[in-house]
């Protein structure tokens, strides 16, 4: 079929702004392409010899499309990422300049690392913070009207070697649970030295499109992200007719762009479409190796933010931008390839490959079941606290759905020996007395945080505007201490000279034994489900505060100072960061709700009264008495207005006592209240905010 000009567009720019492989290969040695390839997809050390002339390569690539800067890219425990800018131009002594950027500045920064959080990892006065390349991400170019920066990822740490960002857990994890990945290869008969497991990573993206006209009538989404007064319209998401509908012409021509901006970063964004909020939509990407694919979705929220506002929109990637409609969240989908290069989460056409394939599953039963804690708390913040357990997404309670045929074999293994599928009956199973199994067994279950979907776990508590490292950072881990716990029993056991398979079934028997409480595949919204997970003894931390407690539990501290994941104070300093962030934006959002209400809620209210006393009042001199229905609305609107001046009052007091973050909330709630059960009465033309009716549908 003949290409049309878009199509070939599409194919022949898709990457064009990194420097990957196939770029490589123009601007370096073979000895240096070969070595910087091993780096990057084996992941080997770098070697300094070759850091200049990969410098050098990249400067000349990186100028040849525009660049006249370099920055190192990283993210710090803020949640977003950062950068500092430096020109290639150096003087050249003789009143010229000439371009310059050498193998050492490309693999070692130092910007200011004064004013990042570090939770106590490094003195305010201690400015000192080193980026180091990360090569296994690739350098990418961001391009605008003016020219292009040269972006390399990198990570960041302090004086001392410790932490201070996203990326550098994220790593020490993905190897970590290679390695016991690899071992276990080993004791399936899996060639494994010198190779290595890699976990992949499909981040599904949610977010909204509102006008910026009507946005920036908003004080609240411009300093919060969130709408903190807002009555929900007569018609919003119950009609189910946004999901999956044709989308409108400014959308499609902000995806358009949007898209042919990820394609040039080489972001394989693949999927788009109408969520079910009004004005909410998704877009979901192909599965990359997990470190890129973190990157990657870093890029897709900035990149997003960067589109809209061409299109005269803005994005909202608050977990909860708008209350009574759905939430936006980020689907985690994980799995990894061992060292043979399978998914070990696919079930396999052979017993040998089943038999891999449920030691994975059960060594995930006893990793959540062991750490629920822990997986909530990598996704708790003050923003998902508003998401979480409400119908779109899943509860604050950690199960794993596995779906009924898969719990069949499940419950079989528990019982001694798994010899039958459900939908396949019978099966001669040779030297195992584990069953074939067919590739798709399982439905899904929209309401489960951790649900297998057929060759994955899709993880659906991170939140829209999170990133996915710190999950995934604890998910590697807990399964990383699974996997070696099991590896561990084997080899004594197989050293002992009893059967391999034999053994396996045992630790898998017992496995299921211990941890099956964490299985659940009913409907996670229930309020039978709270109860029975009581039952079962699961934990239900529904707020951020006391989720965040498991980072300083004994338990996980030896958990990743044990892998050497995150040190005892590098755990600490992430606990007194996420802690000290949600106080502050609860804090934000309270000083918010408070200037809004009194320098325009209640100044409308005030204005209102005046024009419904005067109406009362020209009817009375008119002779009207009969004007009950405007007397009961004023009295009304009065009852709120005095309300709204005492919940206001109340939680201004509150914030300057510095009273705890849940009074805050709850004096927020009672003043958001009575504000919107006012609207409804207050005339549209002495409303001061943009109203959900505008946000929602009017883009």
């Amino acid at each position: 079929m003949k290409k049309t000009t878009g199509s070939s567009q599409m194919l022949d720019t898709y990457g064009e702004n990194v420097f990957s492989i196939k770029v490589m290969k123009k601007y370096l040695s073979p000895s240096a392409l070969k070595s910087l390839t091993m780096t990057v997809c084996n992941g080997d050390s770098l070697d300094p010899k070759i850091a200049n002339e990969v410098a050098s390569a990249m400067m000349t690539w990186a100028m040849s499309k525009g660049a006249t800067h370099f920055t190192h890219w990283f993210q710090p425990l803020t949640g977003t990422t950062a950068e500092k800018h430096d020109a290639f131009i150096c003087p050249d002594g003789i009143g010229g300049a000439i371009a310059k950027f050498s193998g050492k500045e490309l693999i070692q920064g130092e910007p200011d690392a004064s004013s990042f959080p570090s939770g106590g990892l490094r003195a305010t006065f201690e400015a000192r913070g080193y980026t180091a390349w990360d090569p296994t991400s690739p350098a990418f170019l961001k391009v605008d009207s003016k020219g292009a920066t040269l972006c390399i990822p990198t990570v960041f740490c302090g004086y001392h070697g410790e932490a201070l960002d996203k990326k550098a857990p994220l790593l020490r994890s993905m190897n970590v649970l290679s390695n016991q990945v690899c071992r276990l290869g080993e004791l399936f008969g899996i060639k494994a030295k010198g190779k290595r497991a890699i976990c992949t990573l499909g981040a599904e993206q949610e977010y909204f499109l509102v006008d910026k006209k009507y946005y920036d009538n908003r004080i609240d989404l411009i300093q919060t992200g969130r709408t903190l007064f807002g009555r929900k319209p007569a018609k919003h998401q119950q009609m189910e007719d946004h999901y999956f509908g044709a989308i409108k012409n400014r959308i499609i021509s902000f995806m358009g762009d949007l898209d042919r901006e990820l394609w040039s970063l080489g972001v394989p964004a693949k999927t788009r479409h109408n969520e079910v909020a009004p004005a909410q939509f998704e877009l979901a990407p192909l599965y990359e190796e997990l470190n890129l694919a973190v990157d990657h979705n870093m890029l897709v929220m900035e990149v997003m933010k960067n589109t809209a506002e061409k299109h005269g929109l803005v994005c909202l990637l608050h977990e909860k931008p708008f209350a009574g409609v759905n939430g936006s969240g980020k689907h985690n989908n994980w799995s990894v390839a061992g060292p043979d290069g399978k998914n070990w989460l696919t079930p396999g056409d052979n017993p040998h490959e089943n038999a891999k394939f449920l030691t994975m599953i059960c060594g995930l039963m006893m990793a959540v079941d062991k750490h629920a804690d822990l997986l909530r708390a990598a996704v708790a913040s003050a923003s998902n606290d508003h998401r979480l357990g409400a119908n779109e997404a899943p509860p604050a309670i950690i199960s794993i759905f596995l779906g009924d045929q898969l719990t069949d074999v499940i419950d079989q293994i528990e019982k001694g020996g798994a010899k039958s599928s459900r939908e396949y009956g019978h099966i001669e199973i040779g030297i195992t007395s584990l069953p074939k199994l067919p590739r798709d067994t399982t439905d899904r279950n929209r309401t489960s945080p951790f649900a297998f979907t057929g060759n994955k776990f899709e993880f659906r508590a991170v939140g829209s505007g999170q990133s996915c490292a710190g999950a995934n950072v604890v998910l590697n881990t807990i399964v990383a201490e699974a996997l070696d716990e099991i590896c561990t029993k084997l080899e004594k056991d197989v050293e002992a000279g009893r059967d391999f398979n034999e053994s396996l079934q045992k630790i898998l028997q017992d496995i299921v034994k211990k941890h099956k409480r964490i299985l659940f595949n009913g409907d996670n919204y229930t309020d039978e489900w709270k109860a029975e997970a009581k039952r079962r003894g699961l934990p239900n931390l529904t707020k951020a505060p006391e989720a965040l407690k498991a980072l300083e539990s004994k338990t996980n501290i030896e958990l990743f100072k044990k892998y050497k994941v995150l040190s005892e104070r590098e755990l600490q300093s992430r606990y007194e960061v996420y802690m000290h962030t949600y106080k502050l934006t609860v804090q934000i959002e309270a000083g918010c709700a408070v200037n809004i209400a009194k320098t325009m809620i209640i100044p409308a209210f005030l204005r209102t009264q005046t024009v419904f006393a005067s109406a009362i009042k020209g009817a009375a001199d008119a002779g009207i008495n009969e004007v009950k229905g405007t007397k009961d609305l004023l009295t009304e609107l009065v009852s709120d207005t005095e309300n709204i001046i005492k919940y206001a009052t109340e939680l201004e007091r509150a914030l300057s006592a510095d009273k705890a973050s849940d009074e805050l909330l709850r004096l927020m709630l009672e003043l958001r209240k009575y504000v919107d059960d006012a609207e409804a009465i207050v005339p549209d033309d002495l409303w001061p905010l943009a109203s959900y009716t505008d946000l929602l549908f009017r883009y």
